[in-house]
């Protein structure tokens, strides 16, 4: 009995390790599956059954793995003494904290309203249908709108910055999976269990802080991590679509005015702004390991 809690936390420390192993092994098959491409590749693209479906295999289109990963040592500039590496790094911090008050709008409302359509059938029969919808409208165009708020907008003497708009453009992505993800988990609590928080007279609060949000833990924690890259997606194309200065998605505008005589140096912003996705979904992992460290572990036979 008392190897087993060391016991438990060798197999989540293995675990761990084994996720970590598995992501670096995907990472190289992804970059020798490149190189293959390159290698055996047609130049110019080619076509299946008609539809011209296979990229082109060119230096200009497909870098080596090899020459874009040297490009962050390299200055940005001729002359300059500011590294790719960071510019790139700077970029993907300014965005970063974009994308984590996307993440905490986009959160809070989704919250918001998952609580309100578990409680009123009526709110979910009209809100639902709604959320769904939202999500069909193309970020590209309701960015420039949304971006013309700034310094425009007054609220109470308050000036709307211009960076927030991109920030709610990452909430608008961020909500819906949490807000579906956390009416899915609300409504997974057992019937014998909301039964029995009945017979003993508890409000519909108590209800849902102590039996119904406990239930909703293992929707909630999937649906905040894709939020959490949905809002860094958001924050990027916002960037992209306005030009707004500073993040990682200006950085793909700039550089890619320089992809003919310099191809390898627009993958330098790309795969920042994918391991910006990929610290969101970490931050939110880490987050949930400190908050549920004391959650008691489901017994495995």
């Amino acid at each position: 009995m008392s190897n087993a809690p060391s016991t438990r936390n060798h197999q989540v420390m293995l675990r761990r390790v084994r996720r970590m192993v598995l992501f670096v092994v995907s990472i190289v098959l992804v970059a020798a599956v490149w190189e293959i491409y390159k290698a055996v590749g047609p130049e110019a693209g080619g076509k299946i059954f008609g539809w011209k479906l296979l990229p082109r295999a060119n230096d200009n289109a497909m870098p080596h793995v090899w020459e874009m990963l040297s490009r962050y040592t390299r200055p940005e500039l001729r002359g300059s003494d500011r590294r790719i590496w960071s510019v790139v790094l700077a970029g993907a911090w300014f965005s970063f904290r974009l994308a984590l008050v996307g993440f905490a709008l986009g959160t809070t409302l989704g919250l918001g309203l998952a609580v309100l359509m578990s409680r009123f059938k009526i709110a979910e029969r009209g809100i639902l249908p709604y959320l769904v919808v939202s999500q069909t409208v193309p970020l590209i165009a309701l960015a420039p709108l949304v971006v013309s708020w700034g310094g425009k907008l007054h609220v109470f003497g308050w000036e709307w910055p211009r960076w927030l708009s991109a920030a709610v453009l990452g909430g608008f992505l961020a909500f819906f999976p949490v807000a579906v993800g956390t009416l899915r988990g609300l409504q997974s609590a057992a019937s014998a269990s909301v039964e029995l928080m009945d017979s003993y007279a508890a409000s519909w609060t108590q209800t849902l802080f102590k039996l119904r949000f406990p239930a909703a833990v293992p929707f909630i924690v999937p649906s905040l991590k894709l939020a959490a890259s949905s809002s860094v997606i958001g924050v990027v194309v916002a960037e992209i679509s306005t030009g707004l200065k500073g993040g990682i998605g200006r950085l793909i505008i700039e550089y890619a005015r320089e992809a003919t005589s310099d191809p390898a140096k627009v993958f330098t912003a790309v795969f920042g702004a994918a391991l910006l996705g990929l610290a969101m979904s970490g931050f939110v992992t880490i987050a949930d390991l400190y908050m549920m460290r004391n959650r008691p572990k489901e017994a495995t036979a």
